[in-house]
Order: C-alpha cells, then structure tokens, then sequence
C-alpha cells in the first residue's frame, strides 16, 4: 500500500513514540524481567501496527479520493505498465 508525505509523517511520529516504549522493554529483558520487557516490546510494535493497519474516520475520505482518480485517470499506454 503506497503511502504520501503525510502518512509517512504520522508513521514517523508514531515510531518516535514506540521506541522509548521499546528501548523500555529491551531494559527489563536484560535486567531479567521477561513479563515486562515482553509486554513493552509488544506495546511498541501493537503502537506501530495500529498507526500502519488500523483505518480511521479521518483516513476514509481520503482513500475514496485515491480510488476516484484511480478509476477516472485510467489510460491504456501499453508501456505504462511495464
């Protein structure tokens, strides 16, 4: 799934706040904690995956703009497509 500047700007935003989250949890891994280093570890990926996978209201209006000018601004180039 291509992404724009934006998406690529909200996905960096989230991974500036998962990895303190993860860096936390590779702590209490090595510290022998392995309940909390495995719960933080998954919170910072679960943060990430959310902002990657999950669709918001915010999100639809612009994926049914991309869908339109997908289907309108169709051409038949045969060397478009390689």
């Amino acid at each position: 799934m291509a992404g724009g500047i934006l998406d690529t700007i909200g996905l960096l935003t989230v991974v500036v706040f998962a990895v303190p989250v993860a860096l936390f949890g590779a702590e209490h891994l090595l510290r022998g904690e392995f309940v909390a280093g495995v719960g933080f570890l998954g919170i910072a990926a679960g943060m990430v995956a959310v902002e990657r996978y999950l669709v918001t209201p915010t999100d639809v209006p612009a994926m049914a703009a991309e869908k339109t000018v997908g289907a309108v601004a169709k051409t038949d180039d045969p060397d478009e497509d390689e």
